[in-house]
This record gives structure tokens, C-alpha cells and sequence, in this order.
């Protein structure tokens, strides 16, 4: 099976032919349809994950795939089930690390890899969804919407009418700023460098767009950076409102400082905060349904958020375009549902 793997950090991802190995209690073997990519695979590839010497391995977090084959204890799903691949764990058995061979070697890779055409991924790290659930709303369902729909329904606790500030507005942006307007958050602003988010931002429901956090007027009651720099993380504390909430949900790089200027505000109001978003707390097998009725009676649009697709011997190209910082979710097309 052909796969993108990682084999030198700061380098392109070589496409390679690799084989699974048996499967194990917990594992499951699933044909992957597509795939998102995001910034936490950017990481990687720079091993800021630590993940530098685990290499040779695979990559991807979030997809949609047919379930081929079950291994020993495996009950949540069965053959021929189209699942949500996600990194987030859910029901199931948290199987040991999947191993394929590559050449002569026999590799370990995460238990859920996605940008492969097929891929071995823990039980507990896909989910079963209705068969005509849209192939790509499925794969965003691995990440990107979940995140963004549990960051702000259960890390910043959003109140209806409050103000919400979105930094970056790439593909996460995007969903986070869609998550606080179906809240009734008001005004929600959409903050980027790059002037050209602006018609992608307004289409998905942003009120005011900046392109310099300093434009905005008011102190803001929830933001949320998804850039995971520090001088701009430090620069958002300065624009919250008192008991503001400061949610990080892009990484900043190993071994970087965050600066907040004038601690004392901390104790404004009853109290600001700052903490580092956990994929938005998402439960799986619990959340993902909710979303996918939602997405059925059009109040979760899925197709704004998506605007380029690869195939996956493109997915260099993927990466380089995501870098731009010029597109909302881009998505690795990889398998055919009726094969």
C-alpha cells in the first residue's frame, strides 16, 4: 500500500510502499478515503512533537475509511463499516502502537495515521457513522470540527452574546469562528495576517475581520490562538476582557518563552485565564453523532470549510499550500467509497 511517510525531519514526505503487519488485539484495518491535514502535522514534520526519534513513521490524524478487517476483541465495529478516524480516544480498546514494514524494517506508527491508503489504527480511535454520511464531513469529524465545537462548548465555557476574537484563520480558525456564531457570540472577529481570509472568514459568518489584532476597539471576552506564537499570544492577553479566557490551541515551538505583560490584570474581574485546549475535550462516539445531525439539517457547514484537494501523491504540494496560510481545510483525497 502506498503511504506518506515522514523519514527526515525538515524535509518533504517521501511516498512509500508499505505493508501492515498482523493484527493485534484492539486493531482494526481500515481503507482510508480521505484526509485532513493541519498544522500539528507542520509540527512533526519540524519535530516539535517529539516525535524525531521515532521516525521512520507515518502520518495524519484525522479521516474517513471502510473498516476491511477486525483484529482479536474488536466490538464497536465490524467489517464494512465506514468509521471517523480520529485521534481524540473513544469506545473501545486502546491497542498496542501498529507496525507495518517498510523495505527490510519493521516500523511503529501513531494509532491513528491517516495519509496512507490503508492504515492500522487502534479500535478506540475510530468511530462507526450512517453510511451516507459525507465522506468529507466524516474526515473533519476526526478533528477539525470536533476540536473546534468541543473548544468552545467545553474549554472557554462560551456564554450566548459574548465577544470572541479567532487568531489565524486558517482551516481550525475557521471552525472555531462557525462554532462561535451557532453560540451567538457577538461580535466575533476574525484576525490574520493574510488580507486574503477575508471573503473565506465573512462566508462562514465572521463580523469584523482585522488583519492586526491592535485594530480591534474592545477588550474581548474569549480568544482563541491558533497561531501558537508567543509574541502574539502575549499581545492577545493585553485585549481581554476582565474574567477573559485566553484559549491556546495552536503549539508554540519547544524551548520559546510567553510573556505576559502586566500579570496583575490576571486578578481582573474574577479572574483571567490562560490554558491550552485538549482537542476541545471531545468524546467521540458521543459528539460525533450530535455533529452529524447538525450537519444533516444544514446548521454545520461542512463544504465553506473546504476549499483544496489533493491527491495523496500531491501531498507535498498540500503542505506547502497550508504554509501560505491561503486556504481553509485542505483535504487528501486517497480511496473510492464503491471499490
Amino acid at each position: 500500500m502506498k503511504a506518506a511517510v515522514l523519514e527526515k525531519l525538515n524535509s518533504p514526505l517521501a511516498i512509500r510502499e508499505v505493508f501492515p503487519t498482523q493484527l493485534l488485539p484492539g486493531q482494526v484495518y481500515v481503507k482510508v478515503l480521505v484526509s485532513g491535514i493541519c498544522g500539528a502535522q507542520l509540527h512533526e514534520i519540524r519535530g516539535h512533537k517529539g516525535n524525531g526519534k521515532f521516525l521512520p513513521h507515518l502520518m495524519g490524524h484525522e479521516g474517513c475509511g471502510i473498516v476491511k478487517e477486525v483484529g482479536p476483541g474488536v466490538t464497536t465495529v465490524q467489517e464494512g463499516d465506514k468509521v471517523v478516524m480520529h485521534w481524540r480516544p473513544g469506545s473501545g480498546i486502546e491497542s498496542e502502537f501498529p507496525k507495518y514494514h517498510l523495505g527490510e524494517k519493521i516500523i511503529s506508527s501513531g494509532k491513528c495515521t491517516t495519509l496512507s491508503e490503508f492504515s492500522i489504527v487502534s479500535e478506540n480511535r475510530v468511530t462507526k457513522v450512517p453510511s451516507d454520511t459525507p465522506t468529507n464531513l466524516a474526515a473533519m469529524l476526526g478533528c477539525s470540527l470536533t476540536s473546534a465545537m468541543g473548544i468552545i462548548d467545553n474549554e472557554c465555557h462560551l456564554k450566548f452574546g459574548e465577544s470572541v476574537a479567532v487568531i489565524g484563520c486558517g482551516g481550525v480558525g475557521l471552525n472555531l469562528i462557525q462554532a462561535a456564531k451557532m453560540k451567538n457570540a457577538y461580535p466575533v472577529y476574525g484576525v490574520d495576517i493574510n488580507d486574503k481570509m477575508f471573503d473565506l472568514t465573512k462566508q462562514i459568518g465572521v463580523d469584523v475581520f482585522t488583519c492586526d489584532l491592535e485594530f480591534i476597539p474592545h477588550k474581548v471576552d474569549v480568544i482563541l490562538d491558533t497561531t501558537g506564537v508567543p509574541e502574539v499570544i502575549s499581545k492577545a492577553f493585553d485585549k481581554l476582557a476582565p474574567s477573559g479566557r485566553l484559549i491556546m490551541v495552536g503549539q508554540p515551538a519547544p524551548d520559546t518563552d510567553l510573556n505576559i505583560f502586566n500579570p496583575l490584570s490576571m486578578f481582573d474581574g474574577q479572574g483571567k485565564s490562560i490554558r491550552a485546549s485538549q482537542g476541545g475535550g471531545t468524546k467521540p462516539d458521543e459528539d460525533i453523532p450530535r455533529y452529524i445531525k447538525l450537519a444533516n439539517k444544514g446548521a454545520l457547514d461542512y463544504n465553506t470549510l473546504h476549499t483544496d484537494t489533493f491527491p495523496l501523491d500531491d501531498i507535498n504540494d498540500a503542505f506547502d499550500l497550508l504554509k501560505t496560510g491561503n486556504a481553509g481545510r485542505i483535504m487528501i483525497k486517497i480511496g473510492e467509497d464503491d471499490e
